[in-house]
């Protein structure tokens, strides 16, 4: 019996399947090959990054139509020069918040007025912050933090008893003290109104004195205030109005 030779179609499909075999040797080895490739050029502006951190670079931005200027590494930011009327401003201010603040803690015992609660919580958070930041303020630039050590806040220790502009006098505040319910009340707001236009004359003059309050955070922190004080005394004239009008009802 004869046998016969392998089937030519067989050996045209071992013949194709060796070839993908080799082609998809030869892909693989070339994906491979960009894979690397993509992989440095992916990582080399990384490791060129890293490098140029390690020489930080200091860029001076020039005035208008100007160009800007590299300095030293080692360069490091000054503080700009002040003012006197900057760091008194701060110094009284301190003081100046801290009988806010002093009048706000007579509220809880005094009223159980919600509304009047409610303000007094907030004058008394705000200011408190802002005597945080002043007293940071003028240590960073060396410069004497005030001690609230007199039994009537925000007394210019320094002058002796001479108030700052709306600070409430030593009967005003013993006259508020004894008050309670509705007098409470009606004392305090009118107290408090008189206290923050005192504070704002205070930014008033400090703007008005030339070469003053250039300070960026001394600018921002002196509007703010202006900004907020302004907005309670309002708050507190319409309270005032709207107890004006429940007793001649």
């Amino acid at each position: 019996m004869k046998v016969s030779g392998p089937n030519p179609y067989w050996r045209q499909v071992r013949f194709r399947c060796e070839r993908q075999a080799g082609f998809a040797r030869r892909f693989a080895m070339l994906y491979g090959a960009l894979l690397a490739a993509s992989a440095f050029a992916f990582c080399s502006p990384a490791l060129a990054q890293g490098k140029d951190l390690a020489k930080p670079v200091v860029v001076q931005p020039g005035p208008p139509g100007s160009p800007t200027k590299k300095l030293s590494p080692s360069t490091r930011g000054v503080l700009p020069p002040l003012s006197s009327a900057d760091v008194e401003f701060m110094q009284g201010m301190i003081l100046h918040h801290a009988q806010a603040v002093a009048m706000t803690a007579m509220i809880p015992s005094h009223t159980d007025n919600e509304a009047l609660r409610s303000l007094g919580a907030r004058i008394s958070s705000s200011q408190a912050d802002e005597i945080k930041f002043m007293k940071r303020w003028l240590t960073a630039r060396g410069e004497t933090v005030p001690k609230v050590t007199s039994p009537m806040p925000g007394m210019n220790m320094a002058q002796g008893t001479t108030l700052m502009p709306g600070m409430l006098t030593p009967q005003q505040m013993e006259t508020l003290h004894a008050a309670r319910g509705a007098e409470f009340d009606r004392l305090f707001l009118l107290g408090m109104i008189q206290h923050h236009s005192g504070a704002l004359t205070m930014v008033k003059d400090l703007f008005d004195t030339a070469g003053a309050g250039q300070d960026a955070e001394l600018f921002n922190f002196a509007t703010d205030a202006d900004n907020t004080q302004r907005a309670e005394i309002q708050i507190m004239q319409t309270m005032l109005k709207n107890e004006k009008s429940e007793e001649n009802r």
